[in-house]
C-alpha cells in the first residue's frame, strides 16, 4: 500500500468528499479551488467555515497546497496521485471522440508511419494535449544486404527485408576498403543471414567472425564489424517517436513559470530523449499508466502528466507506446479510455499491416 493509498483509507467520509470535490474543481478550471465554491459543489450542506477546517486538515497531510495568500487550495502531486489511485472515475469513450481517431484509418496508405503521424494528430487534437507515438522497430527477417561506397569517408549500407521494406543507413567505413572489400563483406553477410532477423543476426555474425578469421580478408572482416556498430544502434535511432499538438500546452494565461515549465517539456521533446525510457514506462505495468509530476522521470524536470499505455502485436508482444502528455490537472478520467482505445487500435493496425 503506498502512502497516497494510506493517507485515503485513514479519511473519514466528509474529509474525503471535500477532497474529492477540490481536486475536480481544480482540474476542470485549473484555478485555486475556496471553501465558498466548495460549498455549493458538496452534496452534503456543510459550512464555508467547516470546509474550511477540513481544507486545513488535508493541506497538513500534505495533500493541498496554497499557491497564493488567498484562501484557494490546489492538490499536491502526492493528492493528485490519491486521486488517481483511489478516486478517479474512468467514463466510457466519446462517441464523437473515437469518431476522430477512426477517421484517420480511412486511407489507402502502406505507410504505417504516415498512418501512427496522423492517429497522433488526431489523439492530440481530442485530448488537447501533445501526444507521443513510439512507432514499432521493424522485426522482419533480412533478405538481402548491400555495402555501397559513396566518398572515400562515406558508406551506405542498404537492408532489404523479406516483407520488402528496404532501409537505408550512412556510416563511415574502415579506412582503406575497396570496391572489393566491400563485396566480400556483403557476401559474407548475405550467406547467414537467411530467415534471420537484425537482433539475430549481430551474435550469430560474432559468431561466424572468430570462426571462420582466416576465411575472411581483414578489410571485408572490418567492414562487417563496422556494419555492426552501425546495428547496435539500429533498434532505438529507427524507433521513431513521433510528437504531435505542442501548441496545445500553451494558453494566453500561463504564467512565467508555466511558460518555463512547458519550455522545458519542448527541449526534452525536441531531443526526443530517452526514447527507450518511453517505451520501458508504459511496459512495468497493464495497461494505461498514469506518471503525475516528478514520477515521470521522462520529463520530470518540467512537472508534466503523462498517461501512457504499451501497444502489442498479434502475439501479444509489446512492440510499441502511446501516450498523452500535459499539465498535471488533465482530465484523467476523459484520457485514460481515449489512450486505451488508441493503443488496442495502434495494436490492431500494426498486426494487419505486419
Amino acid at each position: 500500500m503506498n502512502e497516497a493509498t494510506k493517507l485515503l483509507d485513514e479519511m473519514n467520509d466528509r474529509s474525503r468528499e471535500v477532497f474529492r470535490s477540490v481536486v475536480e474543481a481544480y482540474l476542470a478550471s485549473g484555478d485555486p479551488v475556496g471553501s465558498r465554491t466548495l460549498t455549493r459543489r458538496l452534496n452534503e450542506k456543510i459550512s464555508a467555515a467547516t470546509v474550511r477546517n477540513v481544507m486545513q486538515d488535508l493541506e497538513y497531510l500534505g495533500l493541498l497546497d496554497s499557491p497564493h495568500v488567498s484562501a484557494g487550495r490546489i492538490p499536491t502531486q502526492l493528492g493528485l496521485r490519491m486521486f488517481v489511485d483511489g478516486l478517479l472515475e474512468i467514463g466510457d469513450m466519446d462517441a464523437s471522440d473515437r469518431q476522430k481517431i477512426d477517421a484517420t484509418l480511412d486511407s489507402n496508405s502502406a505507410n504505417v508511419e504516415s498512418v501512427l503521424d496522423r492517429i497522433g494528430s488526431a489523439l492530440s487534437g481530442v485530448t488537447q494535449g501533445a501526444s507521443l507515438v513510439l512507432t514499432p522497430k521493424h522485426e522482419a527477417a533480412v533478405k538481402h544486404i548491400e555495402f555501397v561506397s559513396l566518398n572515400q569517408d562515406k558508406a551506405l549500407v542498404v537492408l532489404v527485408f523479406t516483407d520488402g521494406h528496404v532501409e537505408n543507413r550512412l556510416f563511415t567505413p574502415p579506412p582503406g576498403q575497396t570496391p572489393s572489400s566491400m563485396r566480400e563483406a556483403a557476401n559474407f553477410l548475405n550467406a547467414l543471414i537467411q530467415g534471420r532477423t537484425l537482433g539475430d543476426l549481430r551474435q550469430v555474425i560474432q559468431t561466424e567472425i572468430a570462426a571462420r578469421r582466416q576465411e575472411i580478408d581483414a578489410l571485408a572482416q572490418q567492414m562487417v564489424e563496422s556494419g555492426l556498430a552501425v546495428w547496435d544502434g539500429w533498434g532505438d535511432e529507427t524507433t521513431r517517436l513521433i510528437v504531435r499538438g505542442r501548441a496545445n500546452l500553451l494558453t494566453e494565461d500561463d504564467s512565467d513559470h508555466e511558460l518555463e515549465r512547458i519550455r522545458s517539456l519542448f527541449d526534452d521533446l525536441e531531443r526526443k530523449r530517452d526514447i527507450a525510457e518511453f517505451l520501458e514506462l508504459a511496459e512495468q505495468g497493464d495497461g494505461v499508466r498514469i506518471f503525475i509530476g516528478s514520477e515521470n522521470k521522462l520529463f520530470s524536470l518540467s512537472g508534466s502528466s503523462l498517461v501512457v499505455s504499451p501497444y502489442m502485436n498479434a502475439d501479444r508482444k509489446i512492440i510499441g507506446a502511446v501516450g498523452v502528455i500535459g499539465p498535471t490537472r488533465l482530465n484523467y478520467g476523459r484520457i485514460v479510455p481515449i489512450v486505451d482505445y488508441t493503443a488496442q487500435l495502434l495494436g490492431r493496425l500494426v498486426s494487419d499491416r505486419s
